[in-house]
């Protein structure tokens, strides 16, 4: 179950993603298999070349892409923080309260 997010913000992450852009979308989650996670971030794309490719810098498989209408892959926990911090979306980071899942606030220089 999703939450936490508008309308507009979803329609932009669509929009971005039938563009052929990498697109993130963070949003509040809740699942009874992950029960320690509050929050899911999405990166997807329409080409899926693409976002296999964008993938492999963090160690992403193939494999784990959602392949329908809009393809992406699901981020949580620590890789989550990771990647948006890499990507320079603290903003997701700190509107998810994602800094507990690392000891220290640290920012991407």
């Amino acid at each position: 179950m999703a939450f936490g997010i508008t309308r507009n913000e979803l329609n932009a992450w669509k929009r971005k993603i039938d563009e052929g852009e990498i697109a993130f979308l963070t949003h509040y989650w809740h699942d009874k298999r992950f029960p320690h996670y509050h929050a899911v971030t999405k990166v997807g794309c329409k080409s899926i070349p693409k976002l296999v490719e964008w993938g492999k810098q963090y160690h992403l498989r193939a494999e784990w892409i959602h392949d329908g209408e809009y393809p992406h892959f699901d981020l949580l926990g620590e890789k989550q923080f990771f990647i948006l911090q890499t990507e320079g979306l603290l903003d997701h980071i700190d509107k998810f309260n994602l800094w507990q899942y690392v000891g220290t606030r640290t920012q991407k220089k």
